[in-house]
């Protein structure tokens, strides 16, 4: 557990930061991007991501996200949650600690896959399950090993 303020706890209203993932595979591979000049883990390996907006569900969010930055379009209804993790981020301001990511996979897809935020992104590659990048992001890392044991649920830093 970690090491927290209860009068901070008290007088903080507590938040939770969404954020929907894309779990896509092709070939017994995920695909993976490599974050850049982001400010949160340049260098690093992560999915296709982001942190779900006001009125938006889960997968209207992965759905937005994996257009904006890969070029895929997918369809709500194809999409399965496959995990979810409640991750606790100390590095983050208290206020953006404690957050719900929900992973999703894809049954089908369009459109061609390349990186469209190339300011944010400098890597877009197929990776094996069983051959993760070293520097992969430790959460999606284990989100990840998590998947391919078939845990559905997951703490991650807390």
């Amino acid at each position: 557990m970690p090491n927290i303020d209860l009068k901070k706890i008290e007088k903080d209203k507590h938040r939770i930061v969404p954020a929907s993932y894309l779990v896509l595979m092709r070939d017994n591979k995920v695909l993976m991007l490599k974050r850049f000049n982001t400010g949160f883990y340049d260098g690093y390996y992560s999915v296709v991501a982001g942190h779900k907006e006001s009125l938006e569900t889960f997968k209207q969010c992965l759905a937005r996200e994996a257009k904006e930055e890969a070029n895929i379009m997918l369809n709500t209804k194809d999409m399965d949650v496959i995990h979810v993790m409640n991750r606790y981020e100390s590095d983050d301001p208290f206020e953006l600690r404690d957050r719900i990511d929900v992973f999703l996979a894809v049954k089908k897809w369009k459109g061609q896959i390349k990186n469209l935020e190339p300011s944010k992104c400098d890597d877009l590659k197929w990776f094996s399950l069983d051959k993760l990048p070293a520097n992969t992001i430790p959460s999606i890392k284990h989100a990840l090993k998590s998947i391919n044991k078939g845990i559905f649920y997951s703490e991650f830093g807390w």
